[in-house]
């Protein structure tokens, strides 16, 4: 079985979960002896893990012919591609693109990232994923999030192959119930005209079926899993010369993910005690809100924002924390929880979240109760008893959680649809 797979980000460079969850989900479903994954991207960068699949980059792709040499292609694309494969994916250019901006080697330039033009750059990857969906071969399509369905359908249209779209989010969680028409009409469509449709949460199986009219044999959810800690990121130890304990909010800092509820409840907290200090860790645009609402609630001497963190930092903060919080409004599955239960961080997640359904030792709240968290996070740093407990059976729940078994029930689907 060989899968051609669209994606907008791949580790080492991500910009949030759908990257995590793409590079979790492939090397599981890798663990299949007869799977093979084609994943492409709109730019890779050449330091992407490819032992278990093979990544193919939109910037490296031509659309527009160009009589350029071998030694030329060599040196520039050697880096991401057999350079016979540039030559292979000329021969499929498929309608006139001169009219585009394309570079000396006939391909368009990709941010890599979430650029403020994310809607030409979403239907640039279309284009380019027609050439590629003529070059090679393969039994099934899958695309990750709305960024790709239009390409996703562009394939299904070439090949006749059977599509899955993959639903890592809505836009209703996006906007908290306020979808933004061009988007929703992108993931409606996606939908309308896919094979079947993977949810990660039975609470974004419900939206879809709801507020996308889908029907519910097409919707299948196959909950997120983790990635197992490698002995390096086992290795980091909690930071020194922090005598209080800590309280941890790492995600984006957007309206979805409940960023003022968590400062709502820690202003609680600091009532009661003063030997707790929060970190909001990450970035967003209601990151300036929550330093001046921080700084409105007199409680900044107590409060931390990093920034965003990446890879090893992460972890970093996690072995830092005593409590991890996920306040989210609407959160499709989130993965953070599962990272801090690996680090043995007691933690604290809204009952609005996909996790939620399959997470047994944690606490969880709505993530409008804030009394409710607030007493939670006091609980947590107050009775070592309760802490201990949350530490290590949360650590062997989630230790339970894999990949592989959820790359077996996505390979299921395939097979029925092929």
């Amino acid at each position: 079985m060989k899968a051609l797979m669209l994606g907008w980000e791949f580790p080492p460079h991500i910009l949030g979960g759908l990257g995590t969850a793409s590079y979790g989900l492939t090397k599981g479903m890798a663990k299949q002896e007869d799977m093979e994954i084609l994943f492409v991207v709109p730019k890779p960068w050449g330091d992407e893990d490819q032992s278990f699949l093979k990544i193919i980059g939109c910037n490296n792709t031509p659309i527009v012919w160009r009589d350029v040499s071998r030694e030329t292609v060599k040196a520039r694309l050697e880096k991401f591609m057999n350079p016979e494969e540039y030559f292979w994916m000329r021969d499929n250019i498929y309608a006139n693109f001169n009219y585009m901006n394309t570079n000396d080697l006939g391909c368009l330039e990709f941010s890599g990232r979430y650029p403020s033009n994310i809607l030409e750059e979403t239907n640039n990857y279309s284009i380019v994923t027609g050439v590629i969906a003529r070059t090679y071969q393969y039994d099934i399509i899958h695309a990750h999030d709305w960024l790709t369905y239009s390409a996703g359908l562009h394939a299904k249209n070439v090949s006749g192959k059977p599509l899955v779209i993959h639903v890592h989010a809505t836009e209703y969680d996006r906007s908290r119930g306020k979808p933004n028409p061009i988007v929703y009409g992108i993931e409606k469509n996606g939908m309308d005209h896919c094979n079947h449709i993977i949810c990660v949460s039975n609470l974004t199986r419900k939206t879809v079926i709801e507020n996308y009219h889908q029907p519910e044999w097409k919707v299948s959810t196959v909950h997120n899993a983790v990635e197992p800690l490698s002995p390096e990121i086992e290795a980091i130890e909690r930071l020194s010369g922090v005598k209080e304990k800590v309280i941890t909010f790492l995600g984006r800092i957007t309206m979805q993910k409940g960023p003022e509820f968590f400062v709502d409840a820690a202003t609680q907290v600091l009532k009661r005690t003063k030997h707790i200090r929060f970190v909001m860790a990450g970035s967003g645009d209601m990151m300036n809100q929550m330093i001046r609402l921080v700084a409105d609630r007199g409680i900044a001497d107590r409060f931390h924002f990093t920034g965003f963190l990446r890879g090893k930092q992460v972890y970093e903060m996690l072995k830092s924390s005593d409590v991890f919080v996920m306040p989210s409004v609407s959160e499709p599955f989130g993965i953070s929880p599962l990272e801090a239960m690996q680090c043995g961080v007691p933690s604290i997640i809204s009952n609005q979240s996909g996790c939620a359904e399959i997470l047994n030792n944690v606490i969880k709240t709505d993530y409008w109760d804030v009394d409710a968290m607030a007493d939670a996070m006091y609980s947590i740093c107050t009775y070592p008893g309760m802490a201990e407990y949350l530490k290590e059976e949360g650590k062997r729940e989630v230790d339970g959680i894999v990949w592989e078994d959820a790359g077996k029930k996505v390979r299921a689907i395939y097979d029925r649809l092929v």
